[in-house]
C-alpha cells in the first residue's frame, strides 16, 4: 500500500487488521528509515498497531541523501512558518490516507516526531479538526506560538522530551512549549534527560512507548 509521501510501513505483528496507527516524523536531514528504528522497537509491545514512517516532502538542502519538512536556512520566522504550512498540508494528507486505507478513526492515531519532525507533528496535530489520539515529541519546539495559539482546534494528549545538553534545539524550547500548552489548557507531560544532546536516548524510547501505550491501548 503506497502513500502520497514515500514511507516505511511496518504492519502489526498480530497479522490482523490494525486497530491503531502511529505516524513517525523524522528530523531535518533524516528519512523514514532513520525513525523506523523506534517503530521496530515499539512494534513488539503494540501488536495491533501499524507504523508509518514517511520521508519528508523535500530533499534536504544541506544533506542531499536526506529530507526536510521545510527549509530552515537564513529565513525569517514568517518565512519558516509559511514553509511549514506547506509541509503541514502534506502531513495532513498522509494522516487522511492512513485513516481511510486502514479504516482507523483519528482518535486511534498517534503522531511522533524528532526535532523538525516534532515541530511539524505538534503544529499539524493540534490544528486538525478530527482530534488525533496523542502527540509524542522529542527535541523539538513550537514553530510559531503566536500563530498556533490562534489556530488551536483540538487537544490531544501531548508528551515532550528533550536533552538538557541539546545544542541544536535548546532545552528552553521545551520549557517554552510546556508553558504554551499549560496556558492553553492541554494535558501535557514532559521529560528532561540529563547529559543528553540532540538525540533520543534509550530511556526516551521506553518512556515514549509507555506514553503511547497508555493512550492508544
Amino acid at each position: 500500500m503506497s502513500y502520497s509521501l514515500k514511507s516505511i510501513v511496518i504492519d502489526p505483528i498480530s497479522k490482523e487488521k490494525p486497530e491503531s496507527a502511529i505516524i513517525l516524523c523524522h528530523g531535518y536531514g533524516g528519512d523514514g528509515q532513520d525513525i523506523s528504528i523506534l517503530a521496530n522497537y515499539w512494534k513488539n509491545y503494540l501488536p495491533k498497531t501499524i507504523f508509518i514512517c514517511p520521508d519528508a516532502p523535500e530533499k534536504c538542502s544541506i544533506s542531499p541523501s536526506g529530507f526536510q519538512w521545510f527549509e530552515l536556512g537564513n529565513h525569517s520566522e514568517d518565512q519558516i512558518l509559511a514553509k511549514s504550512l506547506v509541509a503541514e498540508a502534506k502531513l495532513n494528507k498522509l494522516i487522511d490516507e492512513v485513516k481511510e486505507r486502514n479504516n482507523i478513526s483519528a482518535n486511534k492515531i498517534a503522531l511522533a516526531g524528532f526535532s523538525q519532525g516534532c515541530m511539524i507533528a505538534l503544529q499539524t496535530g493540534i490544528k486538525r479538526k478530527d482530534k488525533i489520539n496523542c502527540i509524542l515529541g522529542y527535541s523539538g519546539r513550537i514553530i510559531s506560538p503566536d500563530y498556533l495559539g490562534k489556530n488551536i482546534t483540538s487537544r490531544p494528549n501531548i508528551m515532550l522530551m528533550h536533552g538538557d545538553k541539546d545544542m541544536v534545539v535548546p532545552i528552553t524550547s521545551l520549557l517554552e512549549a510546556k508553558d504554551f500548552f499549560n496556558r492553553n489548557n492541554y494535558i501535557i507531560e514532559t521529560k528532561i534527560f540529563k547529559n543528553c544532546e540532540h538525540r533520543i536516548p534509550t530511556e526516551g524510547s521506553s518512556v515514549g512507548l509507555e506514553f503511547i501505550k497508555k493512550n492508544l491501548y
